[in-house]
C-alpha cells in the first residue's frame, strides 16, 4: 500500500543521553517537517511515552541506568505502547546486538554516525506504516459497522416476518390437504399449490436467515447434549413427507432399528437435516424418492439424503459450501433457492465438530452427506 503522509502530522520521540545527538536528529527531522519531541534517559522517555503517544521512538541503545533494550522490553510489556514502532540508534554492529534488537521489540536499527539520506528514508518508512495501519484500523472499524448494520437489519426482517408467513403457511397446508382438486376445480387448485409452495420457500429462507445471522453475530450459541439421532432424523422425515406429497415424491426413511447416540445441538441438527431434505425434494422429479439414511463411521455419525433429481454440473459444484461465491438455482417446479441453506448447514455441522460433503451428477441426483461425533 503507497501511503503519502503529511509530516506534521506525526510525532517522533527521539532518545539519546548525547545532547548533540538530540539536536542534531531535531534538526534534521524537523526540517522535513516532523513534529519531534526529546528524552534524555530511559525513565524520562517511557514518561514521555505515555504522556505524549509519539507515532514513532529514536532510540538510542547505550544509556546509562536503563539500555534501548530495555526501554523497548518495557515498551512491550505496555499495551498502551506495544504497537510503537521502534527505530535503535547504535554504533554496535555486531550480528547478536542486532539480532537482541528485533527480539526485544525493534523495527530498525540507524547506525552512528548518522547519515541524513538514510535517517529520513528509514523514518519515513515506518511513519508510511504507521499511516497504512491506521487507514487499514479505520476502514475496518466501517466494515465491522456495516456488517453489523446490516446483520441486524436482516435480523430484524427475518424475525418480524416469520411468525407472519408461518401462520400463512399453516392455513394454506390444511386448505390444500382438506380441500380435494375436483371440489375447487384443477385451476384454482394449482394456484392454491403455487401459494403454499412459495410460501413455504419465503418461511424456509427467513428461518434460515435469521439463524445465519445470529450464527454470524455470536449470538446463537451451541447447546450439546447426547441425543438419538435415528429419532431426530425419523421426525424430520414425517415432516417433509407431508411436504414432499405435494410433488408426489415419496420420503424413504433408511435408518437403524437401534438408536444412534450423538453429542450435538439438537435444534442444529434437525436445521441441517430440513435443509438437506428441502433441497432433495426441490430438485426431484414428480414421482421420485428421496432417501435418507444413517450409518456409523468410526467415532462419528453419519447422515446422508440421496435424491434422483436434476444434480449438479461440476462448474456449479465449486461454487457451493463457499462464502465468497454466490450460487442458487431453480427447482424442478421452479423453485427459487437463495444458496443460504447449505452454508447454514456447514456452519451448523462445523459447529457440531462434524463435517459437511455432496456428490453430484448432473441429471443424475445429488447425495449430501455429514458427520456429527457420537456420543461417548
Amino acid at each position: 500500500m503507497n501511503v503519502e503522509i503529511n509530516p506534521s502530522e506525526y510525532k517522533v520521540l527521539i532518545v539519546d543521553d548525547v545532547i548533540s545527538n538530540v539536536l542534531l536528529l531535531k534538526v534534521l527531522l524537523t526540517n522535513e517537517k516532523f513534529d519531534t519531541i526529546m528524552a534524555e534517559n530511559g525513565e524520562q522517555a517511557l514518561k514521555m511515552i505515555e504522556e505524549e503517544h509519539p507515532d514513532l521512538v529514536l532510540l538510542d541503545v547505550m544509556m546509562p541506568d536503563m539500555s534501548g533494550f530495555e526501554v523497548a522490553e518495557k515498551m512491550k510489556q505496555n499495551p498502551e505502547m506495544a504497537d510503537i514502532p521502534i527505530i535503535f540508534l547504535t554504533a554496535l554492529n555486531a550480528t547478536e546486538d542486532i539480532v537482541k534488537g528485533f527480539k526485544v521489540g525493534g523495527n530498525d536499527f540507524i547506525s552512528k554516525p548518522f547519515n541524513k539520506e538514510e535517517l529520513i528514508i528509514r523514518v519515513t518508512h515506518q511513519i508510511s506504516l504507521v499511516a497504512a495501519k491506521r487507514i487499514i484500523n479505520k476502514q475496518t472499524e466501517e466494515l465491522r459497522k456495516t456488517i453489523m448494520g446490516r446483520d441486524k437489519l436482516y435480523s430484524v426482517i427475518a424475525h418480524d416476518l416469520r411468525s407472519p408467513i408461518g401462520s400463512i403457511k399453516m392455513v394454506l397446508n390444511m386448505l390444500i390437504l382438506r380441500l380435494p382438486g375436483d371440489l375447487i376445480g384443477a385451476d384454482l387448485y394449482e394456484l392454491l399449490t403455487m401459494a403454499n409452495q412459495t410460501t413455504e420457500e419465503v418461511f424456509s429462507l427467513l428461518d434460515n436467515l435469521l439463524k445465519w445471522t445470529k450464527s454470524q453475530t455470536g449470538k446463537l450459541k451451541v447447546v450439546p447434549q447426547e441425543i438419538d439421532v435415528v429419532k431426530v432424523a425419523e421426525g424430520a422425515a414425517e415432516v417433509f413427507g407431508m411436504v414432499a406429497e405435494l410433488k408426489k415424491i415419496r420420503i424413504k426413511a433408511d435408518l437403524p432399528a437401534d438408536a444412534i447416540p450423538v453429542r450435538a445441538d439438537v435444534d442444529m441438527i434437525k436445521t441441517v437435516i430440513r435443509n438437506l431434505l428441502s433441497n432433495a425434494v426441490k430438485f426431484s422429479h414428480e414421482g421420485s424418492e428421496v432417501v435418507i439414511s444413517l450409518r456409523k463411521e468410526g467415532e462419528m455419525a453419519v447422515v446422508s439424503v440421496e435424491d434422483r433429481g436434476c444434480g449438479i454440473d461440476e462448474e456449479n459444484q465449486k461454487k457451493l459450501l463457499h462464502t465468497g461465491t454466490h450460487f442458487s438455482t431453480f427447482g424442478t417446479n421452479n423453485e427459487e433457492g437463495a444458496g443460504l441453506g447449505l452454508l447454514l448447514c456447514q456452519d451448523f455441522v462445523a459447529k457440531n465438530g462434524g463435517e459437511l460433503w455432496f456428490t453430484s451428477k448432473k441429471g443424475k441426483g445429488s447425495m449430501f452427506s455429514f458427520s456429527v461425533p457420537l456420543a461417548k
